[in-house]
């Protein structure tokens, strides 16, 4: 195309399609980058090279300063005081700011206005905020917050679960409402039982510890208008409480990201905060504004996941079918609200895991403690609520002699195409259930049972060393819990050149979203991905989004782009059909080519002429999963559209003088549907099972009596590294796989499900340390099983 000759007005008059220069199309036989290739991520050599740009690589702007955010040092009191003259006075400060200084709402929680930006009255953790104080650099802010007097009245602290329940009795309310499931009656069913295990597991929080903390940067614009980016997995939230703080709307307010080194729901509801503050500093001062934390304030300051113990009793038969069951769960969700609600729900949402359990007892506690709010972290509540069923078929498989593998099996949820269907506890019908045929496939390909006696032996002839073997499965619900969050938007331009350019509400944390909705895009106008532009998340282009979790983005942003690009395609075919007075059948987009009757075009050309013919070349696209639904009261409903479904086995050695352990090898074998991306898929699934291996093992949060977090380093919390990653570890995709909802291009959710297929490794160590005892003691252990705890579970068996 000309664009001399068609971008301006020139002469007047009309311009001929004749006039475009277009040429025939290449013969192309497959486009590049469409739905299913395993190409690479967009930002994969810019990654790696550093030439991927985060918020704290862009260019500052000129008078930007730096914000620094003071701390409590109470994990309770009443502030009886705070004098912040000297910090006001010390050299170089260019504000302070309390919530005095707040002109419109002092809170930056997600839903239920519990989080203050600044105490006011009363801390209730370590490292709440207490004030900001802005200057040129942060080392001079740093410095002169130290020159804060302020006056504390110790008022006690709950800190561990323990603490949390008498605090709690003592109150005589719970932080949130307990909840409570049932399916049949399960107290009648353990009653007849002929065999019932039970016991208590607990499972400890985690740090998110993406590589990219927390950042916010604040530019103040015309009339109050304020541009925020943010390192964010929900730029709508962070919108509206930056709005609420400044007293004003949310249209003047702009949240922006092209991408974050890392999430894992860590940026879901926290960053809020620091985009709240960063704009409370750039209204004050007119100057642009940035607050970078680093990683011990991000530790402290920031939610982890949710801390947990389950107690189960689950009777069963001599065959080790479970007959009844009842959990009690109680979650320590830190000194507010956020969203412990949500996450309580799906741990019991999942107490099932991929198990029929026919009468059911499910009862949830959500407890206050003073420390840090506890957030969203991959899986969401899911992996806690999964460890206590696989802890009581590992107790059912010990006390019957049954193999663990065979207890799994006989409970699963009827296959899908049986006939019958499975109610979960929450009377769900569970009608895509394919983990029978995963596990079938997976225990063939591992060797499972070959290898189960070769670790008997090994154990048989090594005092010291001791291994364990364990494969277990995962179904995990895909879908918001909160069914209004299961929508989607996204925009489309088609350039008259033939180039795409890409915008949709989910935002890209390395998990390669962008890549996948842009391949679904060059997918519907068959062009090669090359050709379409992915551009950053803003909320002036989509609004009202949702954020990117709950394994949803691909389902719901690659949906809504598909609408939007089907729109713009069902254009240029009704323009095709109109000129070249052919039948809609014979306008068909082949790859880099459209065929019109007997004639083929390129693409581009196709859309030169229909821009000069006056077609819109621009959609908006939207897309609301159908079908949601959960009623609270009755506890039942259809929470998710569909489950996923995949399987582990892996094979673990302990030391048992020190504790030290290793994870030898892992197979595993996942379902993600008909593949939009082969290769970010597999990507996910090892990455997600290292860091649920990391949580199940390494990963250790220690507060003192004092409630201060002592493990807020990566000198001190270990998160898994390269070293850890097993020497043989086998993933692989199901090939049968195909979602049977109606997803985009039938494929599965794939961000938190392989995350539980780290329960496998803890079932693994379980059985290391029954070795350890000669298998005549099955042992209490919980997680993270650290060294210390390995040990300790060693010198119970041999009965120390």
């Amino acid at each position: 195309m000309d664009e001399t000759r068609v971008q301006d007005r020139g002469e007047a008059g009309t311009v001929s399609p004749a006039s475009l220069d277009e040429r025939p199309p290449a013969r192309q036989a497959r486009l590049k980058g469409g739905v299913g290739q395993g190409i690479h991520h967009d930002s994969g050599a810019k990654h790696v090279t550093g030439a991927a740009r985060y918020i704290d690589d862009e260019p500052e702007l000129p008078g930007t300063l730096q914000v620094f955010i003071a701390m409590s040092a109470h994990a309770h009191a009443r502030i009886r005081s705070m004098d912040l003259q000297s910090v006001r006075a010390a050299p170089g400060v260019a504000c302070v700011l309390t919530a005095a200084d707040i002109p419109g709402v002092n809170d930056y929680s997600p839903v239920f206005g519990d989080d203050p930006i600044f105490a006011v009255d009363l801390v209730s953790y370590v490292g709440q905020p207490l004030f900001a104080v802005a200057a040129d650099d942060v080392a001079t802010a740093r410095r002169a917050a130290k020159l804060a007097t302020v006056d504390y009245e110790d008022l006690p602290a709950a800190i561990t679960i323990p603490e949390a329940i008498r605090f709690a009795d003592d109150l005589g309310e719970d932080l949130l409402s307990p909840h409570e499931m049932r399916l049949g009656d399960a107290e009648a069913a353990l009653v007849a039982a002929p065999h019932v295990v039970s016991g208590s597991v607990e499972t400890g929080g985690q740090d998110h510890f993406y590589l990219e903390g927390q950042i916010a940067t604040a530019t103040p614009g015309e009339d109050g208008d304020m541009l925020v980016r943010s390192s964010t997995q929900h730029p709508s939230e962070v919108q509206h409480n930056v709005a609420k703080a400044l007293g004003l709307a949310d249209h003047a307010v702009t949240v922006e990201v092209r991408r974050m080194g890392g999430g894992f729901g860590g940026k879901e509801s926290q960053p809020a905060l620091f985009a709240s503050v960063c704009a409370l500093v750039a209204r004050a001062t007119g100057r642009p504004a940035k607050c970078r934390l680093d990683r011990d304030d991000d530790m402290e300051m920031t939610g982890k996941r949710h801390e947990m113990r389950a107690e189960y009793r689950v009777g069963h038969d001599s065959a080790g079918r479970i007959l009844g069951a009842e959990f009690r769960h109680v979650v320590r969700c830190g000194y507010s609200k956020d969203l412990s609600g949500a996450i309580a729900d799906r741990a019991m949402f999942h107490a099932d895991n991929a198990y029929h359990l026919k009468a059911a007892r499910i009862h949830s506690r959500r407890l206050k403690t003073h420390t840090v709010s506890n957030t969203a972290f991959r899986g969401f509540g899911g992996p806690q609520g999964m460890v206590a069923i696989e802890r009581a078929i590992d107790r059912i498989a010990f006390d019957t002699g049954l193999d663990p593998l065979d207890v799994r099996r006989r409970n699963f949820y009827p296959a899908m195409g049986s006939g019958s269907f499975g109610k979960t506890p929450y009377h769900q019908s569970v009608e895509d259930c394919v983990i029978a045929e995963i596990v079938g496939e997976l225990e063939t390909s591992s060797d499972y049972r070959a290898r189960r006696e070769a670790v008997r032996a090994f154990n048989a002839e090594s005092p010291i060393l001791k291994k364990g073997l364990a494969l277990t499965p995962v179904k995990f619900g895909i879908s918001f819990t909160t069914s209004h969050l299961n929508q989607a938007g996204a925009l489309v331009h088609v350039y008259k050149d033939g180039s795409v350019h890409l915008n949709h509400g989910g935002t890209e944390m390395g998990q390669g979203l962008f890549t996948k909705v842009a391949q679904v895009v060059a997918e519907e106008f068959q062009i090669d991905v090359s050709n379409v532009r992915i551009t950053a998340t803003t909320t002036a282009k989509v609004p009202n989004t949702s954020a990117t979790a709950a394994s949803s983005g691909s389902d719901l942003n690659g949906m809504a782009a598909q609408a939007a690009a089907r729109t713009i395609k069902t254009r240029l075919i009704d323009y095709a059909v109109q000129r070249y007075r052919v039948p809609r059948e014979e306008v068909v987009f082949l790859p880099g080519r459209v065929r019109i009757g007997a004639e083929e075009k390129r693409f581009c050309d196709l859309v030169g002429e229909a821009y000069l013919a006056r077609v819109s070349l621009s959609s908006t696209g939207f897309y609301a999963t159908p079908g949601i639904t959960y009623d609270r009261e009755s506890a039942s409903g259809k929470p998710f559209y569909y489950f996923a479904y995949g399987a582990a086995c892996a094979e673990v050695v302990i030391d048992t003088l020190t504790g030290e352990n290793r994870l030898l090898r892992a197979d595993i074998l996942h379902d993600v549907g008909q593949s939009l991306n082969p290769a970010l898929d597999l990507g996910q699934i090892e990455g997600g099972f290292i860091q649920g291996m990391g949580w199940l093992t390494t990963e250790e949060l220690w507060w003192d009596k004092a409630g201060r977090l002592r493990t807020h380093a990566p000198s001190t919390y270990k998160i898994p590294t390269a070293n850890d990653r097993p020497d043989d570890l086998r993933v692989h995709l199901w090939e049968k796989g195909r979602n049977p909802a109606a997803t985009i291009y039938r494929s599965k959710a794939v961000g938190e499900p392989p995350f539980m297929l780290a329960l496998s490794v803890f079932s693994a160590l379980t059985d290391a340390v029954c070795a350890a005892g000669d298998y005549r003691r099955f042992p209490d252990l919980d997680a993270p099983a650290t060294p210390e705890r390995l040990l300790a579970a060693v010198d119970a068996v041999r009965g120390g």
